[in-house]
């Protein structure tokens, strides 16, 4: 992904590592273990009751491109080894695929379906993006102020007050298991991931993202546009079913002279009253937050029993087992803030 800021992800959720290679940061950023591992830590599973049980401690290794806690200017490589792999408990899947997954498709495309638990299909490969996304983060925050904080607003049918005007920090953010800062609301979102694991089944949500101190004329003005780069990081997740910037989808339900925002004098600039066009206009940044939505599917791999087919065409009872995450978005919070960051690194490369 990307043109001057480039990742490259490697690895297979059961395999030996997993890992990225990011070419193009400049030299001379500050980087060390611990800022990579802080967001791994956010991400890797087994951190309560509402995500996977399987226990991977995710440490990173960084093999190349820093020295003496700075860039090089040269590629970096961040690898984290896999150290509780159970290939077995996916070994149905090679005969059955599971509905809305990517074992079938992969199969038609490429002959074979991954014994590794869906191997790159998996949710597994994100480490690596996240890994990345710390290189990323710490280039935009220290070239240029920029700052990126995700949180759960929606689980299912339950959804809190939308405070992307104020957006809260991370340790708010991670105040609560489900990765939403108001507690009421997490509450409430945490007994609907319960209620869905209890019943085999899974559940979706909703992760808005906030990047603020982007600014005026990032992202180009056709076919990069700054929201395109954005929606296609974020649609590259899996499970992402969804993408809106500012209004997004309400937008089409209003009249312009409720949509335009109009313009002010801000701090020596011009400004905007309002924000429905989360941060970007023409495809290029205006100087406010830039605002998004995205949203996830229902995990499908589940307990419960679902009629389908194996690979043959034959009907077969499939009920999955091994260790699988009912709802995806709490985990996902610091994997949407890592794409964030690749895709405005790169559009901050293409601005100078």
């Amino acid at each position: 992904m990307g043109r001057l800021f480039v990742v490259t992800t490697f690895g297979e959720s059961h395999g030996v590592a997993l890992g990225a290679v990011v070419d193009g940061c400049p030299a001379g950023i500050p980087l060390i273990v611990s800022d990579v591992q802080r967001q791994l830590d956010r991400r890797r599973p087994g951190q309560s009751a509402l995500t996977t049980s399987r226990a991977e401690k995710d440490k990173v290794e960084i093999l190349s491109g820093v020295e003496k806690g700075v860039t090089l200017g040269t590629p970096i490589c961040l690898m984290v080894r896999n150290m509780d792999q159970r290939p077995g408990d996916y070994s149905t899947f090679s005969r059955i695929p599971r509905p809305s997954h990517a074992d079938l498709t992969w199969k038609l495309k490429y002959g074979i379906i991954a014994s590794s638990g869906g191997g790159r299909a998996s949710a597994r490969e994100t480490v690596a993006r996240v890994a990345a996304g710390v290189v990323a983060q710490k280039f935009l925050g220290v070239g240029h102020g920029v700052e990126i904080v995700a949180w759960v607003s929606a689980v299912g049918k339950v959804e809190m007050a939308d405070i992307a005007d104020n957006p809260p920090c991370r340790d708010e953010v991670d105040s609560t298991d489900a990765r939403c800062p108001d507690r009421t609301c997490a509450k409430k979102m945490a007994s609907e991931i319960m209620k869905a694991r209890k019943a085999g089944d899974s559940v979706g949500g909703v992760i808005t993202c906030v990047c603020s101190g982007v600014p005026p004329g990032w992202g180009e003005p056709l076919f990069e546009k700054m929201q395109a780069m954005l929606g296609a990081a974020m649609l590259s997740i899996p499970a992402v079913k969804g993408f809106e910037i500012g209004a997004g989808f309400k937008s089409a339900r209003m009249r312009g002279s409720q949509n335009n925002d109009l313009f002010v004098r801000k701090s020596g600039r011009i400004g905007t009253v309002s924000n429905r066009s989360g941060g970007i206009q023409g495809g290029i940044s205006n100087g406010e937050p830039i605002v998004m939505r995205i949203a996830f599917k229902p995990p499908a791999t589940i307990a419960r029993p679902q009629k389908t087919v194996d690979c043959d065409g034959n009907p077969v009872i499939l009920e999955a087992s091994g260790r699988h995450d009912p709802c995806v978005v709490p985990r996902a919070v610091p994997v949407v803030e890592a794409m964030a960051a690749i895709a405005l690194a790169d559009a901050a490369l293409m601005a100078e």
